[in-house]
């Protein structure tokens, strides 16, 4: 398919904040790859977006699965031969108040599996082609709990996670700081009110969105390798 139009992927994007994201890089003029790793949710999440005439399409993806994503891989090479911006959105919170020498092992590697090796997937999978094209655009969701001047004892996986994150983040923006045009960031979308965040949550899906699509459309001198909250460089 030829299309003069940014092609995004956004990973976990079924609910929440990578609902909200792809709505809105839909307003911003891109067509949108809506994963998720139920089916039957995604293609509703996405259909839904569709009848508010955003461009966007499904395909299921489990970020955990590395067979999964090469398939997805296959795809959006065969279909579009690009892929300009990805937002590793896609992350588990299983661990709230459980001490880490409690916590179950399985549900370590389920975390890790999710939030940390899924991204790591992603970024060897689609960040080739956008070294062949010189342009793209990175951003990983991460959270004020992997940063380690912030971190604490009260969810260890997912704040491990998010740390091995962080500093996948500046490798992978490391790795193609030759390629002027590609940016790779991560940042913290706040406390937002979605599943994993509940009720209580201080931030709407779009207050949390917004650092997420200011960082998918950053212009050429933007910068990369760095973790950001609303936009503001934060400590790591």
């Amino acid at each position: 398919m030829t299309t003069d139009k940014k092609i995004a992927l956004v990973t976990g994007a079924n609910r929440g904040i990578g609902y909200e994201v792809c709505r809105e890089l839909a307003d911003v003029g891109m067509q949108v790859i809506l994963t998720s790793r139920d089916a039957a949710k995604g293609e509703g999440a996405a259909e839904a977006l569709r009848r508010e005439s955003k461009d966007v399409s499904f395909h299921q993806l489990d970020v955990s699965d590395e067979g999964s994503v090469e398939r997805l891989r296959q795809f959006v090479q065969a279909e579009y031969g690009r892929l300009d911006v990805l937002v590793n959105n896609a992350a588990v919170y299983l661990d709230e108040g459980v001490s880490v020498f409690d916590s179950e092992m399985a549900m370590f590697r389920t975390t890790m599996d999710i939030n940390f090796y899924g991204a790591l997937y992603m970024c060897r999978a689609f960040v080739p082609m956008m070294r062949e094209r010189k342009y793209g655009r990175v951003v990983n969701v991460s959270s004020g709990s992997g940063a380690l001047n912030e971190m604490d004892s009260i969810t260890p996986a997912y704040s491990i996670s998010k740390a091995a994150l962080n500093a996948l983040t500046r490798v992978v923006a490391d790795q193609v700081k030759g390629y002027s045009d590609i940016k790779v960031n991560t940042m913290c979308p706040g406390w937002v009110q979605t599943d994993m965040g509940g009720k209580n949550a201080t931030r709407t899906p779009a207050e949390g969105a917004d650092t997420i699509i200011w960082l998918a459309t950053l212009p050429s001198d933007g910068p990369t390798g760095l973790f950001f909250r609303d936009r503001q460089v934060i400590e790591w």
